[in-house]
């Protein structure tokens, strides 16, 4: 099946590439974004293949199905950047990858804080520049704190039992609980007693409607002073201006971000040489007390390898007629079923 692959990095084909051998696609490299304007380029594949950040909205999508395409592939669990209802009025499948690596990301969010504990990247800096100070890298004891943990599919439920392993306390928040999870000693509590009593509060949960800015002021306000907040999940989970209003009252403790609201004009590009337009996102950068990662936690070996088999494989069901259980459809599609 011929496949036009958007936002491919190098390390995207290189994966992609070995993963193809068993299945014998034809597979077109773009290393542009897919949305309404670089659509045009997929013109007569009938499969598309695009990344977490591409902008998938009934334009881009009226513009491909209208040239031959009858299957969108994500490279992402992730769908919000999909319009699901334009995909299903234009017949096409969506499939997704559910699953790669649920130890990536939860180990990253406890890597983030880790470091924003012990400060180890200011550490590192002061080593090579000779100063063995230990004047404000003061931390604390992770044993024995109570972590709140916002969605408790399979990487909120790992990365609560990776946090168990230190010793905490661990308060969790779903809307369909997960029995296993709490069966390990995870106390399931409604959401301002989440906010309440952690010490550390990391965000695990899709991005929907509902759970837009569900971290904004007045959430903010429940939570303990000082509190750390992580999010490696989507980035418009969080309120960016009102955790910003959180830092610099002191509500907020410590701040660690692999995912940004605005960050489609940001991460995965080398911007080093360019001057940042986003002033919310350079406001961040200026606490000492943040720490924001480029939307990585998904990042290893094993993540990018899965999540490109499952594409390939997702692609060949659709090719030989098979349904997939990782098909995503639009809510009235799913309801008619």
């Amino acid at each position: 099946m011929r496949v036009a692959v958007f936002s491919t990095k190098p390390y995207d084909r290189r994966f992609l590439e070995a993963a193809n051998a068993k299945h014998g696609h034809e597979l077109e490299f773009f290393t542009a974004e897919f949305n309404a304007n670089t659509a045009p380029l997929a013109a007569d594949f009938p499969a598309v293949c695009i990344f977490v950040n591409d902008n998938a909205d009934a334009k881009a999508l009226e513009i491909i199905a209208s040239r031959g395409t009858k299957l969108l592939a994500l490279r992402s669990a992730g769908f919000n950047h999909v319009d699901l209802q334009a995909a299903a009025d234009l017949g096409l499948t969506v499939l997704r990858v559910p699953a790669y690596s649920p130890y990536a990301v939860a180990e990253h969010a406890v890597g983030l804080i880790l470091t924003l504990n012990r400060k180890f990247h200011r550490a590192f800096n002061r080593v090579r520049e000779g100063n063995f100070a230990l004047e404000g890298l003061m931390g604390f004891d992770i044993h024995g704190r109570t972590v709140g943990v916002i969605g408790t599919g399979k990487i909120g439920q790992i990365f609560g039992n990776l946090m168990k392993g230190f010793g905490c306390q661990i308060l969790a928040y779903d809307l369909y609980p997960n029995a296993d999870f709490a069966a390990s000693g995870a106390k399931y509590v409604d959401l301002p007693e989440l906010f309440a009593n952690s010490d550390i509060i990391s965000l695990h949960c899709p991005l929907t409607a509902e759970t837009y800015h569900l971290i904004d002021e007045q959430a903010i306000d429940q939570m303990k002073h000082g509190v750390m907040l992580i999010n490696t999940s989507r980035g418009a989970l969080v309120n960016t201006e009102a955790v910003i209003a959180g830092l610099k009252s002191g509500k907020i403790g410590y701040l660690g971000l692999d995912v940004y609201e605005q960050e489609g004009e940001l991460f995965f590009e080398d911007l080093s040489m360019e001057i940042i337009q986003d002033d919310v996102f350079q406001r961040l950068l200026t606490f000492p007390n943040v720490i924001v990662t480029g939307h990585q936690a998904f990042f290893t070996e094993d993540a990018v390898r899965n999540i490109c088999e499952t594409t390939l494989s997702n692609v060949s069901d659709f090719e030989q007629g098979i349904t997939s259980k990782n098909e995503v459809k639009s809510p009235q599609k799913a309801a008619a079923k």
